[in-house]
């Protein structure tokens, strides 16, 4: 479907059942709000799904995979080699995120989006070829893609969330896999939030001081290079972004379309959350912000689009892991509200007047 048209798809979620679900949740037998955010999440459940007794039966996490131009110019502890040999590793189940979608009871499906690897030949079940580009190219030295490109990449997004709606699955998270891709993060961060390169650049992968303030630089040269426009998000993420953080803003675009929340990862996904949420304000709606990355620019992002992450564990990992854990809480918050007696159903006596 023409981008145009599927955003106008997308609609503010249903304050109607967002207050019957309060109801709900006021008469369970516990003094009301006493369950946090779980009540929180259940009720979001409730408004995004447009339904009183929501399923999460079905859970998915797409990771999609895309190599990035900048990586030569040493912004990584790690060469580019590794983005096709940790989607080998995913498809063989043997990543972080495959452990703990596992344990999550999802899903894994790994997107070749824009690996500069050439896998044809590869078919295995959780691996989609949509392969756009192999790899973007160099931001230091001008656009990373084309705004085209990066048109296609969102739509590969788009299609994988109206496929798999349509398959019966219930909620989505996003995860990514590119050597390189906090670099193209902490340029878009920057563009957008308009807080200094030094602010909200990490370490990635794990890199030592030198290494940090040459990651700095090329991020800097990037933006002044491109000139990217803040007001623009495919502008932006055409010059300075990369494949995989447009098929997560597309996937998130059309989940929302499809009334389908959306559990947002980390920093890379996150700044997908934010391409999505400029080019449709709506979707914020639909999402769902995992965890805080210990990765410095993440708090940015979250705060520009106004969400609040679920958990606050430390990890930088990306591949969709923090989506995946944050599904079981979500799914807690969900059973309280299904499964938890009303005053009324156990024959307790409610709050005194």
């Amino acid at each position: 479907m023409e981008l145009n048209a599927l955003l106008s798809l997308i609609k503010n979620t249903n304050g109607k059942f967002a207050e019957d679900a309060q109801t709900r949740l006021d008469n369970l037998t516990k003094p009301q709000g006493s369950l946090g955010r779980l009540e929180e999440f259940a009720k979001q459940l409730v408004a995004i799904s447009g339904s009183l007794m929501p399923e999460m039966d079905k859970k998915v996490v797409f990771t999609f995979a895309g190599d990035h131009g900048v990586a030569e110019e040493g912004v990584s502890a790690f060469p580019k080699e590794v983005t096709p040999q940790m989607v080998l590793n995913f498809i063989n189940g043997g990543a972080g995120i495959n452990v703990l979608a596992r344990h999550a009871g999802a899903e894994v499906v790994v997107v070749d989006i824009g690996v500069d690897y050439d896998f044809r030949g590869l078919k295995r079940e959780g691996f989609v070829s949509a392969k756009v580009l192999s790899g973007t190219r160099n931001m230091r030295k001008g656009p990373a893609m084309t705004r085209e490109e990066a048109e296609k990449c969102i739509q590969v997004g788009i299609g994988l969330a109206s496929e798999y709606a349509k398959k019966g699955y219930k909620i989505f998270g996003t995860g990514e896999m590119g050597i390189a891709n906090t670099t193209s993060s902490s340029a878009i961060t920057a563009v957008i939030t308009g807080e200094s390169v030094e602010d909200i650049t990490g370490r990635g992968t794990g890199i030592n001081d030198a290494a940090l303030d040459n990651k700095v630089q090329v991020i800097r040269d990037a933006i002044a290079v491109n000139h990217p426009d803040p007001s623009d998000a495919l502008d932006v993420l055409s010059k300075i972004g990369g494949a995989e953080i447009a098929g997560i803003a597309g996937l998130i675009i059309g989940a929302a379309a499809n009334k389908i929340p959306v559990v947002v990862d980390g920093f890379i996904s996150t700044a997908g959350a934010l391409i999505a949420y400029l080019i449709e304000p709506k979707t914020k709606d639909y999402m769902f912000a995992a965890h805080m990355s210990q990765e410095v620019g993440h708090k940015a992002i979250l705060e520009k689009i106004g969400l609040r992450p679920i958990l606050d564990l430390d990890m930088r990992l990306g591949e969709g892991t923090g989506a995946a854990l944050a599904m079981l809480i979500i799914e807690a918050g969900l059973k309280i509200y299904k499964e938890m007696a009303t005053f009324a159903e156990a024959a307790v006596a409610g709050k005194n007047s």
